[in-house]
This record gives structure tokens, C-alpha cells and sequence, in this order.
């Protein structure tokens, strides 16, 4: 594979997205009061990408191999506005492909969110942010655990700061998968602490539980994003206990992000796919903000 003919022809097939009547919009007045009360500058940095696009859309990039994720950009970067990576499933993972990709990510306007869900103390995630994949110096968010108390987000936030850099920490305050362990408690626990930290870009929340996620948002406020996994556009129950619920709903429940894997790249048609959920969500910003 030409890494970067790739990365060329990515630039060129995505320009689209950065023009046209989208940007028009103001993220200010699409957003109002999350836009007013954000803490996060990533937070007002997503707003704006989603508002050029007309997306609330992060796609899971599961494909194990570099070519398939230059593929996944090729094909739906203009409708997403974000790209959610797990860089240990890559097998064919060389520093050298990582940085072109994340470089074509650029290239498309797209966030790109590790999803490493790091649970350790501050000292260790902070080392573990270096490591071999030198996560601080590409990822703009990534999720973390509070189990092991706040100073994981400092820790997180001292490795993007010791290569000039900054980012988001999304703390996982529910999950969609069947029998978790996030009980009610211990969400309660975790939004009371990340509310009150600066490092805290937002919450992964439950997208297959519109109900669930609504007291999420309340107890929230409107300070901090909310990204919801659980989401399909045909509702129900996956694979491995995953369940979804439908992305509009989720949106007007209080998801500022819908992050969507199967239900976009395991489509027949990825671009098709992609920009029907963005549309979804973007219909769902724009009624709940009337």
C-alpha cells in the first residue's frame, strides 16, 4: 500500500466536507447552551467539526489491519466527526503507517479518540500514555475508568502536557453491554467527581437506554459532552450482549456524540450507511434545541 497516495487522494475526496452550506452554521447557535457552558476547549473544537459536517457521528474504526482503516476514512470521512481507535488491534501496526493515518484523519477533519479505557493510577496512565504507542502524542480524547480515583485524569493530562499537546478525558460513567457492573452508585460517583474536574471532556453514557441517559444528562448539567455507544439504526440486541437504541432518540435524550461501529463499516455501502446516521443525529441536535 502508497501510505501516501492514500493520504492524498483522502485530502482531496474530503474537502467537501469542509465547505458547502454547512459552514454557514454558526456551532454557537447550533449547540446554544452546551456551546455556552463547555469547560473543554475539545469540547467547542467537536462542536464545530460536527456543525461543518451536520454529524454527531464518531466511527468506531474496528478493522484490524492499516489498509482497512485508510479504506474506512476514504469512504466516510465527510459524514463522521470523529474516529474511534483501539491501536493494539492493528496487526500490521508500524509507527511510521500510525502517523500517516492519523495524518489522513487530520487531512478529513476527524477527531480520533483511543478508546483505551485506562483504569490505572495517575503515575501509571501517565506512563502509559508514552509507551509503545506514544498515545499522547496522536489522540485527541480518550476514555478512562475512575476506579482508581481522579488522579487518573491528571495523569492523563500531564502526558498530553509533556509533549505540548492537549486532550480530553471521557470518563465511562454506563455502558450498553449486558450484566456491567456500572451501577447507579458508582455512576453517581463518577459524575460528581468529573463535573467538578477541568480534565474531564465529558461521559461515555448509554445509548441503548434513552431513559438512562436522560438522567445521566440531568445529573451532568450542561457543562460536559455525553458520547453514547448502543446506537443502530435498527434497534435491538447484538452480538456478545451489546444492545442498541435508536440514535435520534438518543440525541434528544441528552448523546452529543453517537458512536457507531457495525452499523456503518460492516455495511454494503460504508458512505451511504455513514451519512444516514449522520443525518439521524443531526436531526436529533436540531429538535432538541428548538
Amino acid at each position: 500500500m502508497n501510505v501516501m497516495l492514500h493520504v492524498q487522494d483522502i485530502r482531496l475526496q474530503n474537502i467537501e466536507s469542509r465547505g458547502g452550506p454547512a459552514q454557514t452554521m454558526k456551532a454557537a447557535d447550533v449547540w446554544g447552551i452546551r456551546w455556552q457552558k463547555a469547560d473543554s476547549p475539545m469540547a467547542r473544537r467537536f462542536m464545530e467539526v460536527s456543525t461543518v459536517k451536520r454529524s454527531l457521528v464518531c466511527l468506531a474504526a474496528d478493522r484490524n489491519t492499516m489498509a482497512g482503516l485508510f479504506e474506512l476514512i476514504e469512504a466516510v470521512g465527510p459524514h463522521v466527526a470523529a474516529l474511534k481507535t483501539h491501536v493494539d488491534l492493528v496487526d500490521d501496526w508500524t509507527p511510521e503507517a500510525w502517523s500517516q493515518f492519523c495524518k489522513a484523519a487530520h487531512e478529513a477533519n476527524l477527531l480520533i479518540f483511543e478508546d483505551r479505557k485506562f483504569a490505572d493510577i495517575g503515575k501509571i496512565s501517565r506512563s502509559q500514555m508514552a509507551g509503545v504507542y506514544d498515545i499522547r502524542s496522536w489522540s485527541d480524547l480518550v476514555t478512562a475508568h475512575l476506579i482508581s480515583g481522579p488522579d487518573i485524569v491528571d495523569g492523563l493530562q500531564a502526558a498530553w502536557t509533556d509533549v505540548g499537546r492537549s486532550g480530553g478525558v471521557l470518563l465511562l460513567a454506563q455502558m450498553s453491554s449486558r450484566g456491567n457492573l456500572l451501577h447507579p452508585a458508582y455512576t453517581a460517583e463518577v459524575v460528581g467527581k468529573g463535573t467538578a474536574h477541568n480534565g474531564v471532556f465529558g461521559f461515555i453514557g448509554n445509548g441503548s437506554r434513552p431513559e438512562e441517559l436522560q438522567q445521566l444528562r440531568s445529573a451532568v448539567g450542561e457543562e460536559k459532552m455525553i458520547w453514547t455507544p448502543g446506537v443502530n439504526l435498527e434497534v435491538g440486541d447484538g452480538e456478545m450482549g451489546q444492545r442498541y437504541g435508536d440514535p435520534t432518540e438518543a440525541v434528544l435524550a441528552g448523546s452529543d456524540c453517537i458512536i457507531v461501529g457495525s452499523g456503518i463499516h460492516k455495511a454494503s455501502d460504508p458512505r451511504t450507511s455513514a451519512k444516514a446516521y449522520a443525518d439521524a443525529s443531526w436531526s436529533g441536535l436540531l429538535q432538541r434545541n428548538r
